[in-house]
């Protein structure tokens, strides 16, 4: 036979629910807590507590989520230089296929940090000024033009980037009167740098003989022209 289990049964049992048998003071006797005390100097010992856990490595989610978590994908691809198209050297002649001047031919000066090419008209020849302009949206010919007179040095990204101005609050008189936009002025200092640009390439463009006339003139296809059979 199974040995017979112990019943614990509690040093003061309840004689009604919440009412002991013995009182506070019995009980204190009872366990043997005056024995306790006197022991230690008349004060109950104190234990030192336990140092804290560290808490438990976060287990993997039971579920995924129902919704996909976007995560930034890490960039590890190196900036290079972009490389210039085949006949591209400072002086060539470029024909402009988009923007606002498409169709003008302008002469390629240099190449930008960012990529973007540096070319002018000139402006007084056909009204093309300093500007930034994407490879792709050029057409390059074999014309070319000697530039070494010309210093371009000065001009870089930042030279192009053009400061915003702060809008004024209007007034409640001002609310109802038509304002006149400002119109962007070009800085005098931007005006004296295309001039000595085009100082210096006009000089090269006279000594060509019917030069000048062949940058004036704008390109267009007409009709029977087959652009792929065209050599530039």
């Amino acid at each position: 036979m199974a040995p017979a289990q112990k019943v614990r049964t509690s040093r003061n049992p309840d004689l009604i629910p919440g009412v002991g048998k013995y009182s506070r003071s019995q009980m204190y006797h009872k366990r043997g807590l005056w024995a306790i005390k006197a022991k230690n100097g008349g004060v109950f010992p104190r234990h030192d507590k336990k140092p804290a856990q560290q808490p438990p490595a976060e287990k993997p989610p039971k579920f995924y989520p129902a919704d996909d978590v976007k995560k930034p994908l890490v960039n590890k691809r190196k900036p290079k230089p972009t490389k210039l198209k085949a006949g591209i050297t400072p002086g060539t002649v470029l024909i402009m296929l988009a923007g606002r001047f498409k169709g003008k031919r302008v002469i390629f000066l240099k190449q930008l940090p960012s990529g973007l090419l540096l070319v002018t008209g000139p402006f007084k020849i056909n009204g093309v000024p300093l500007r930034r302009v994407n490879q792709s949206y050029m057409v390059t010919t074999s014309t070319k033009v000697d530039i070494t007179g010309c210093n371009v040095d000065k001009f870089d990204d930042r030279y192009f980037v053009k400061q915003v101005a702060k809008k004024k609050k209007k007034g409640e008189g001002e609310f109802f009167e038509a304002e006149k936009e400002e119109k962007n002025v070009l800085p005098q200092e931007k005006k004296d740098d295309q001039k000595t640009v085009d100082e210096a390439l006009i000089k090269a463009i006279e000594a060509v003989p019917d030069f000048k006339t062949y940058l004036a003139s704008r390109f267009s296809l007409k009709a029977g022209m087959k652009p792929h059979e065209l050599t530039f």
